[in-house]
């Protein structure tokens, strides 16, 4: 090694010691002719010292140092005077008298300061350009040597129980899990594709088929999706888990102590609403939506939706009566206490919210010691909307926002607001962590996109409640699927199911989404095959690593968890991609472009 000690650990007890350090230069100070340095590496900072009157070579070579040139310092480990001890370092108490200097490397001027004295606001697009430099900033460094604790704690804990981790094919064929695929083409077989897998669904399943019992990976994923808050674009990792003979609670009883691990061990967050048997609540997906507005519910704050349809039936608003009659139409009210003080420009915020949910508006009733005020109070009565009042149990300095539309429409855009009017009370307490599995969701649902089709909700994959039975003889919209979410404070974190390894309820499945036989067997010919060889029942999830550790460290982006992330439009500023590719590329995979 260039160094006998790293820039982090020399102590008091080093003193007289003399040692090898190398690093960045950090910061150069220039003291009556003497000249300081703090020099950097990942495991903190150490101040080496030039003296004229000691080294005239060092001090000549030190006068010529610049901000992160990397150098070798050799030198004896010396006492800081007293009022000199730096408390803030690990190293404060200590200097090195640097005898023998030797510069490693020079540097240009670093586009943006790492000092934290001089740190600005620096645009995300210049970090991501250069991001090997903005690596070098401790916090980031700190950010990933965590990653890499959350990730050794997770492998520990699933080998400790017994699962082994096996790596599962990259270049894969696509497949039907929600998002678009990145297509691979293939040289060998011109105008064929691979798809990077968007996860590994069908192979573990297939590993359960072979025996392996209990397989985990910490897998990488890729979906073609737009990049947001908490989705980074492109790619992301996932603990991937299947257990066969399991039942749902044996893969909830699994992962939920793991959890706990992680939120108490990476965070400071207090577990909150476990039950009385210190377990994760399991909310039903119909009680979710209708209390919360959403399949991913942050119940750190109440703040529960309510439905009123039946109280507005024939009521002197027509917006409120016409829905309360129509099929599949509904009116939800949402109480928030302490609502009153939103001002009328917060209101017409929340409004906007709810109309990019797809509401036509958001009707409301502040609640007053003397009144009611509401342009809409008119309309349904002083009866009736003191009925509503008392329904929602408001209380004077409360609000009431309404929902009245399609029901998925209402529980959408109330959710949102919910999550929006709680982000202004200051209700997401950043202290604790509110775990909860979803559970029950629905197998089937009507086709957004094609009138009168039913298509799955969810995981195709998964095994509905009831089997076969359930899938020739009820409403496929009343049949429950064996699937469940994680969610943390509000984050969807994982999904998972117990899986149809029954190649009849398979087919039967996918005839009621509207699939043949014939492309059932195109598109998952290899499962279904390998299920007529004794496939064992079996199920399992996938933790998004990086969804949680942004969650439990309050981090504004999900971006911040990777070391080299693509921008909010999936370029890469580095490296400067996506690129073109060169004529012999695309003739060597068989491709020709044409414009569009």
């Amino acid at each position: 090694m260039l160094r006998t000690h790293t820039c982090g650990e020399l102590k008091k007890k080093n003193v007289d010691e003399t040692v090898t350090l190398c690093g960045w230069v950090h910061r150069w100070r220039d003291h009556g002719g003497v000249i300081f340095i703090d020099l950097r590496d990942r495991y903190g900072l150490t101040q080496i010292k030039f003296d004229p009157e000691l080294n005239k070579k060092t001090h000549t070579l030190a006068e010529k140092l610049r901000s992160e040139w990397v150098i070798k310092a050799v030198g004896k480990v010396v006492g800081r005077p007293g009022d000199m001890v730096n408390s803030k370092l690990r190293t404060g108490e200590i200097e090195i008298q640097v005898d023998e200097l030797e510069v490693l490397n020079q540097s240009k001027t670093p586009p943006f300061e790492l000092e934290e004295e001089k740190k600005i606001e620096v645009k995300e697009n210049i970090r991501l350009k250069y991001r090997y430099i903005d690596l070098r900033r401790p916090e980031l460094q700190d950010l990933l040597d965590l990653k890499d604790k959350f990730i050794q704690h997770c492998r520990a804990y699933m080998s400790k129980l017994g699962f082994v981790e096996v790596q599962t094919p990259i270049l894969a064929s696509s497949s039907p899990e929600g998002a678009r695929d990145f297509l691979v083409p293939s040289r060998l077989h011109q105008g064929q594709f691979y798809a990077l897998p968007q996860a590994p669904q069908i192979f573990k399943q297939l590993l359960m088929v072979g025996g392996m019992d209990k397989y985990f990976q910490i897998a990488p994923c890729f979906r073609d999706e737009d990049s947001r808050m908490d989705r980074a674009y492109g790619e992301f990792y996932q603990l991937d888990m299947e257990m066969s003979f399991a039942e749902q609670d044996d893969i909830l009883l699994t992962m939920e102590p793991l959890l706990k691990e992680l939120t108490k061990k990476f965070s400071d967050k207090k577990l909150i609403n476990l039950n009385k048997d210190e377990r994760f609540l399991q909310i039903p997906y119909l009680e979710a939506m209708n209390k919360y507005g959403t399949d991913k519910p942050d119940i750190r704050f109440e703040l529960e939706i309510q439905p009123v349809t039946d109280l507005v039936k024939g009521c002197g608003f027509k917006v409120f009566a016409d829905m309360a009659t129509k099929p599949g139409y509904v009116v939800h009210a949402l109480k928030i206490k302490d609502g009153a003080k939103f001002t009328r420009k917060e209101i017409d915020e929340f409004t906007g919210i709810a109309n990019d949910n797809e509401a036509k508006g958001l009707a409301y009733i502040v609640v007053h010691k003397d009144k009611l005020q509401s342009p809409i109070v008119k309309f349904l009565g002083d009866k009736l909307a003191a009925k509503i009042v008392s329904e929602t149990k408001a209380k004077p300095g409360d609000i009431i926002f309404f929902g009245a539309d399609k029901w998925r429409i209402v529980c959408a855009a109330l959710g949102a607001v919910r999550s929006a009017s709680a982000e202004k009370l200051g209700l997401k307490d950043p202290k604790q962590a509110a775990w909860c599995w979803v559970v029950d969701f629905p197998m089937f649902s009507m086709s957004e996109i094609e009138d009168g089709r039913i298509d799955f909700d969810h995981n195709p994959f998964s095994m509905p409640c009831g089997g076969l039975k359930a899938l020739e003889g009820e409403d496929p919209l009343t049949i429950k699927a064996q699937q469940f979410d994680l969610v943390l404070n509000g984050f969807e974190c994982s999904s998972g199911a117990i899986r149809n390894h029954d190649p009849k309820v398979m087919y039967k499945a996918f005839t009621i989404a509207g699939y043949t036989r014939d492309e059932v067997d195109q598109k998952f010919g290899a499962l279904i095959s390998a299920f007529e060889y004794g496939a064992p029942p079996h199920g399992g999830n996938a933790l998004g690593l990086d969804r949680i550790l942004m969650t439990l460290l309050e981090l504004n982006s999900i971006r911040d968890i990777y070391a080299f992330p693509k921008d909010g439009q999936g370029r890469d500023l580095m490296m400067d991609s996506p690129h073109s590719a060169s004529d012999k590329q695309l003739k060597e995979v068989g491709i020709k472009l044409r414009k569009v």
